[in-house]
C-alpha cells in the first residue's frame, strides 16, 4: 500500500482527532482541523454517522497507522510480532512503534514532523552508534546514541531551536548543543503520549 500524498489534514479530519502531522503548525490556531473538526466530503458537517463495532476498530488501526506513517503490511508485521512476544499485545505494538528510528527523531525534536523525520533518514542524514542508518524502521535499542551529519548539523540547529519546547519523553535524552541523543530505555505504555486505544486494534485483527 503506497503512502498518502493527499492534503494529511484531511487525515486528522477523516479519523476525527489531531494526528499531528504537520509539525508546529498542528499546535497553532492555523491547523485546518481546528477550523473543521469533521470528516472532509461535501456531507462532512452535517453528516452523522454511527459507526459499528468494526468500524471503531478499523478506524483506531487506521489513526495509529496514520500517526506513526506506515502501511497496512507494515503495520500488520508490527501486531504479528506484538503478538508473539511476552506480556501485552497492545502494549508492546505501541513500544515496536516508538522504537521505530524515524519516531525517535521526532521525539527528540530534532525533526518538526515524522515525515520530516523519516526523510532525514532516509537521505542519510543519520548516525546510530557512529553508523549511518537510512531505514527509518530501524529499532532502537537501549544505550543507542544518535548523531546526525556534520554537513547537516546548521540546517537541524534551525530545526531544533525552531521547536525547543518540544518536551522530549523520559526514555530519551537530547543534548540540544551537541546535537546528540541517546536511548535511556525501552519504553513503556506510561510513556507513550500518543492517543492510541491499542485494545481496540488488538480486537479488530483478532477478529
Amino acid at each position: 500500500m503506497g503512502r498518502h500524498v493527499g492534503a494529511v489534514c484531511k487525515l486528522c479530519r477523516r479519523e476525527g482527532a489531531k494526528l499531528f502531522l504537520k509539525g508546529e503548525k498542528c499546535y497553532t490556531a492555523k491547523c485546518p482541523f481546528d477550523k473543521r473538526p469533521y470528516a472532509p466530503g461535501h456531507k462532512g458537517e452535517s453528516a452523522k454517522t454511527r459507526l459499528s463495532e468494526y468500524g471503531l476498530r478499523l478506524r483506531e488501526k487506521q489513526k495509529a497507522r496514520r500517526i506513526y506513517g506506515i502501511g497496512e503490511r507494515q503495520f500488520r508485521k508490527y501486531f504479528e510480532i506484538a503478538k508473539k512476544s511476552k506480556g501485552n499485545t497492545g502494549g508492546k505494538l505501541l513500544e515496536l512503534l516508538e522504537r521505530r528510528l524515524d519516531n525517535v527523531i521526532w521525539r527528540l525534536g530534532a525533526a518538526r514532523s515524522r515525515s520530516e523525520a523519516r526523510q532525514m533518514v532516509r537521505n542519510g542524514l543519520v548516525r546510530v552508534n557512529s553508523t549511518k542508518v537510512n531505514i527509518p524502521s530501524f529499532q532502537v535499542k537501549e544505550g543507542d546514541v544518535i548523531t546526525f551529519k556534520e554537513k547537516f548539523v546548521n540546517s537541524l540547529k534551525k530545526i531544533v531551536e525552531s521547536i525547543k519546547e518540544r518536551i522530549v519523553p523520559n526514555w530519551l535524552s537530547f543534548d540540544k548543543d551537541n546535537l546528540q541523543g541517546k536511548v535511556i530505555s525501552i519504553p513503556k505504555r506510561e510513556d507513550i503520549d500518543a492517543l492510541i486505544q491499542e485494545h481496540l486494534i488488538v480486537e479488530f485483527y483478532s477478529r
